[in-house]
């Protein structure tokens, strides 16, 4: 086992080697690797042609966030490098729910919900995936998990998992302050359970995610050399927070999604271009394809030129989530917004006419905008004095929008100095 940093690998396992098929090399550059299970032997096996690798995404919402571009951006380097990707959609595993990372039990979904989901973020998988040397599979675990016989399935499998190692995994740890319920304990068996029948079907040998994934990954390493005696081979990335100890893509109002249902690539853009300065380099490492001469470049820059890194940034994960013509558009409509423009390309809010008449509390609109994940976040921004209408700062969480402060073409709302809606009547 490897811990990323204590055991490096020497000069002569990747002298000499060509960029192309030293992707750890890239990996660890763009700061993808936190744990290897044997760097040294993957290295030489990702040297001696393609592997077949694979991650999982459980579909527990019907948009995948920015914290799943870490492994979808990891699995585009090695697919571009010309080694195989394999997306998992959980819809077996989402039944059960995984306990990683979390305090308590996660909401049970229906069935249904969890295959509407699953077909939802399928195109968000696919498209990062799509300029891989080889065409990506995708697959969902419930094909083979939801025929399981229980029994069979305890006997066969099972029987070669230990107690004692399964509750000193982090993951199950946490859980055990609150309570590990039954069905969650069962989550490191059915994801080393995917390890093994995607090592049978397809030949997979590498499995890629998270670092509080480690536990689950090395699980299926270990059953398929039981089994099949076999090498096979982990690797995690690091949990990502920003600078300020917050988890990446968390607003107040709510999460940064990849579906522009959920988030607007004007928001997704806003996200990017407003994050910290000492995030900026390292998340063009993560989340962009720039090179790396370049991410070097912009790393020079200081003041008020580190603008031009952050647009950068924006520009270039907001093209790889939304494709290159929305992300110009959401470049141009942030400029007419906080460049003193018109604004008309700004999202937009319709409010009626009725309603305005009657008056319309400016926390309730910043919530029914979007802007606020909640009336209580709304109420804490007013307060704090980030809320302004047009020209005129709302000053007091019961101050009323009326509709003469709505112009005909619409008045900008702002929540802080990275959030924007136009307010139309209708």
């Amino acid at each position: 086992m490897h811990r990323e940093g204590r055991n490096p690998p020497g000069p002569s396992i990747l002298a000499g080697m060509p960029a192309t098929l030293d992707i750890l090399h890239t990996l660890r550059e763009r700061g993808f690797v936190q744990q290897i299970s044997d760097e040294a032997a993957l290295v030489a096996r990702l040297a001696s042609g393609s592997v077949t690798f694979y991650a999982g995404f459980d579909p527990t919402a019907s948009s995948l966030h920015v914290g799943s571009m870490i492994p979808l951006m990891a699995m585009a380097h090695l697919a571009r490098a010309g080694h195989r990707p394999i997306a998992v959609l959980g819809g077996g595993t989402a039944m059960v729910g995984d306990p990683s990372g979390r305090t308590e039990l996660r909401q049970m979904l229906t069935v249904e919900t969890i295959q509407e989901n699953r077909r939802a973020i399928e195109p968000q998988v696919r498209r990062f995936l799509s300029d891989g040397k080889q065409a990506a599979i995708v697959v969902d675990n419930s094909e083979w998990l939801s025929p399981l016989n229980y029994l069979e399935f305890l006997r066969e499998i099972g029987r070669h998992f230990s107690v004692n190692r399964m509750l000193a995994a982090e993951a199950y740890r946490q859980r055990m302050e609150k309570g590990l319920s039954f069905i969650e304990f069962n989550y490191q068996i059915l994801q080393a359970y995917d390890y093994l029948e995607l090592y049978k079907r397809y030949g997979c040998t590498l499995q890629v995610g998270g670092d509080d994934q480690w536990g689950n990954i090395l699980a299926g390493t270990d059953l398929i050399r039981r089994l099949h005696q076999a090498e096979t081979y982990a690797l995690t990335f690091p949990l990502i927070t920003t600078a300020a100890g917050a988890k990446m893509g968390k607003t107040a109002a709510g999460a940064v999604w990849l579906s522009a249902e959920r988030t607007s690539p004007f928001d997704f853009y806003q996200y990017f271009v407003n994050v910290d300065d000492r995030d900026v380099v390292r998340f063009l490492k993560l989340l962009t394809f720039v090179p790396m001469d370049e991410i070097n470049r912009l790393a020079s820059l200081e003041g008020s030129d580190l603008r031009s890194a952050k647009q950068t940034l924006a520009l270039e994960v907001t093209a790889i989530v939304h494709g290159k013509d929305a992300a110009e558009v959401a470049q141009n409509a942030a400029r007419a917004a906080f460049g003193g423009g018109g604004g008309n390309l700004v999202p937009t809010h319709i409010v009626t006419l009725v309603d305005l008449q009657a008056g319309i509390k400016a926390v309730d609109l910043l919530a029914a905008a979007g802007l606020a994940a909640s009336k209580s976040a709304a109420r804490r921004l007013v307060e704090q004095g980030g809320v302004r209408l047009g020209e005129r700062k709302v000053t007091s969480v019961d101050d009323v929008v009326r509709s003469a402060e709505i112009a005909a073409d619409g008045t900008l709302l702002h929540a802080g100095k990275k959030h924007v809606r136009r307010i139309i009547v209708k």
